[in-house]
């Protein structure tokens, strides 16, 4: 199965880029992983910021292809166990689907385009965590749910 994750915006710190790296490694025995990072918008005009998630919207769907199942990760997304998202997981790659693209939107949040094209909205809380902290953590939980699925120690 091929994962990808299309993010808004780039990593920034080397302590985050380290612990990404860590479980791209990790995760390299179970799936291909890639992570395509989107340009941010410059917000030149506050008042001006559904623009900027339109322009960003085109930009992500650009790199969806059709027959992908996509999951967006969104405030009011459906949350999910760790054992449950394993289990989605297991069920989109039973399906035949070759390639799984998780989204994560700019500071502005994602357009109402790329919401609609999700095949899954999901939530990991009602909080609002940095898009570098939210990255690592669903890095992290796609390799738990391999571990999960392969009954291999690591979750608890």
């Amino acid at each position: 199965m091929n994962i990808k994750i299309i993010a808004v915006g780039k990593i920034k710190e080397k302590y985050t880029k380290e612990w990404i790296k860590e479980f791209e490694k990790r995760l390299s025995a179970y799936c291909s992983f890639s992570v395509e990072e989107i340009s941010a918008e410059p917000i030149l005009d506050e008042n001006s910021y559904e623009k900027y998630k339109i322009t960003e919207g085109e930009k992500i769907l650009s790199h969806i292809k059709q027959e992908a199942f996509v999951i967006t990760l969104e405030i009011k997304g459906k949350t999910m166990s760790s054992e449950n998202f394993a289990q989605k997981i297991k069920e989109i790659s039973l399906n035949g689907i070759n390639e799984l693209i998780f989204v994560i939107g700019g500071a502005n949040g994602l357009s109402q385009n790329v919401s609609d094209r999700a095949d899954l909205k999901l939530s990991f809380s009602e909080m609002t965590f940095t898009h570098q902290m939210i990255r690592l953590i669903l890095i992290e939980q796609i390799y738990r749910a391999f571990k999960i699925i392969n009954r291999e120690t690591y979750h608890r």
